[in-house]
């Protein structure tokens, strides 16, 4: 993101958000999928407790598929990117099973990574320091 540990844990920049509050327990191939009803349940009350919202990262599958709530895969929608503008950003999971598909898709790291760092740069103010730059942000992330 190229913000500062002190910028990135000062909860008035950036909220956390799962898809689920509680771990679903692990399955054959990793975690189960977030529990259903916790986004229903939870998203639109925490969303409307931000009211500074400028940036939604839409971190992984579920959580596309639950905002974006179309039919493109995590790898389609990464390289189409500006159709969620202004507000979402979508990424994958940055878990070690990703790994191959960062390898397979070596165009998200060197073009999608450099626009969500200027994203970010554009949506904070002085307050916040990053390596070069003084910027601020209010951002979720929502983990999938």
């Amino acid at each position: 993101l190229n913000v500062s540990s002190e910028c990135f844990y000062d909860t008035s920049n950036f909220a956390i958000v799962p898809m689920g509050f509680c771990y679903p327990g692990k399955g054959k191939s990793g975690d189960l999928p977030p529990r259903s009803e916790c986004a229903p349940q939870w998203h639109t009350r925490i969303m409307q407790a931000l009211p500074k919202l400028r940036l939604v990262l839409l971190i992984g599958q579920y959580a596309q598929n639950y905002y974006l709530q179309d039919k493109r895969s995590l790898t389609e929608r990464c390289k189409n990117w500006c159709d969620y503008q202004p507000l979402y950003m979508v990424m994958p999971h940055p878990s070690p099973r990703n790994n191959l598909w960062l390898r397979r898709n070596p165009w998200f790291e060197e073009q999608n990574i450099p626009h969500l760092q200027t994203l970010i740069a554009n949506a904070l103010n002085a307050d916040c320091r990053t390596i070069d730059d003084d910027i601020r942000i209010q951002l979720a992330a929502h983990r999938a």
